[in-house]
């Protein structure tokens, strides 16, 4: 794999703006502080390359900032495919609660139901733990990374894995708490839940993300997990940074994310998807309720979680209001942040490094999303 240290990075600053004709030249070239953000995200200690994009109404704004590659020091593709990570379960979602919506499954049901003998383990047990609470990361199951490491998959990272295979990993540990106690995120709860769409349809989960969801809504740049290692072009290319030295890990099998994590898309497709699913075109009234049901998740920040959406709170914000409702991704080499006002605007921030960015990263990722929905 290609190694090279963070010192030799030469990193350039691009911004692109695409603005539909109703917008004026002044709001086009305005926008200072997300251009200062992203910009953020490729200083000292940041990623390679970055992208932002926002979708207000009547314009699109895509702002790049460092390289994709940093052998040949390309820009930041504004069309970039990337991998999602944990932004994928906000798709799982979805395609559980069109099936409550058509009766195939109920959220207050035991996971015991769709998935027998299944989730046993230490003290696991998926006759008392409901749908909704894994849709909702209050299930108390161990999260399967807690015990996978970036260095475990780096050893053959073209290899297949069944989403069985992984959830077997995380169950033999004790569970974190009782069901529905409280909040605990767990890649785990999506893992299976993309096992219960398959029980009920007979189709993949990916089959069905695309029937239900990448189909109707014309996203065309989004994928759901096969075993091909490549990402569709344009794309950044992705790093980690296990010790001192870059890796790239762009050639990835993403069925080690599952459907907690294993999408492709692009900022387009993601403002798209978003859009589309608060304003009510993916989901029923009484399901979309449900979705945003949201419970505190104990976080520091204040936030809640619904099913497969995470309500953030912005404080002092007009645009704002009081917050917004989004979810983050990691996943080898990509880290991405995605959130929406309902029917106003949506915004998707991609940087291509994880893990290995330092406290600075992880700051300025924190702040780029409220930025780019509240501020500018």
């Amino acid at each position: 794999m290609l190694r090279s240290t963070a010192a030799a990075l030469a990193l350039a600053v691009t911004a692109s703006t695409v603005m539909a004709e109703t917008s004026s030249p002044a709001k086009a070239s305005g926008h200072s502080k997300l251009r200062q953000a992203v910009h953020r995200l490729t200083g000292p200690d940041g990623a390679p390359g970055a992208l932002a994009q926002v979708n207000d109404r009547n314009h699109e704004l895509v702002i790049t900032s460092g390289v994709s590659d940093i052998e040949t020091n390309a820009p930041v593709d504004p069309g970039s495919h990337f991998r999602l990570g944990s932004l994928t379960k906000p798709f799982t979602a979805t395609v559980v609660l069109q099936l409550v919506g058509e009766g195939l499954i109920d959220l207050d049901a035991p996971v015991e139901r769709y998935l027998p003998g299944v989730v046993r383990g230490a003290d696991n047990d998926g006759r008392e733990i409901t749908v909704r609470q894994l849709l909702q990361h209050r299930s108390g199951l161990p999260d399967v990374l807690k015990y996978m490491s970036p260095l475990d998959v780096l050893k053959d990272p073209l290899r297949h894995w069944e989403a069985r295979e992984l959830v077997d990993i995380a169950l033999p540990h004790p569970r974190n708490f009782r069901p529905g106690e409280k909040f605990g995120y767990s890649n785990t709860n999506y893992l299976l839940a993309g096992m219960i769409i398959e029980k009920v349809t007979g189709n993949t989960y990916g089959e069905e993300i695309r029937r239900r969801i990448i189909v109707p809504l014309e996203l065309g740049n989004t994928y759901t997990p096969t075993d091909d290692p490549d990402l569709p072009r344009p794309h950044p290319e992705g790093y980690v940074r296990p010790e001192s030295d870059l890796v790239n890990i762009s050639r990835l099998n993403p069925t080690v994310g599952g459907a907690a994590g294993g999408m492709i898309s692009s900022a387009s497709d993601i403002n798209r998807f978003l859009a589309a699913l608060l304003h009510g075109d993916l989901l029923k009234p009484a399901q979309l309720h449900e979705m945003l049901d949201a419970l505190p998740t104990g976080r520091t920040s204040g936030s809640k979680y619904g099913l497969g959406l995470e309500w953030f709170p912005v404080k002092g914000s007009a645009k704002c209001k009081k917050g917004f409702w989004g979810h983050d991704g990691d996943m080898l080499g990509f880290s991405v942040r995605a959130g929406a006002i309902k029917h106003r605007k949506q915004a998707t921030v991609m940087v291509n490094l994880k893990p290995g960015g330092g406290p600075a990263l992880d700051d300025a990722l924190e702040k780029v999303l409220p930025t780019a929905l509240c501020d500018d």
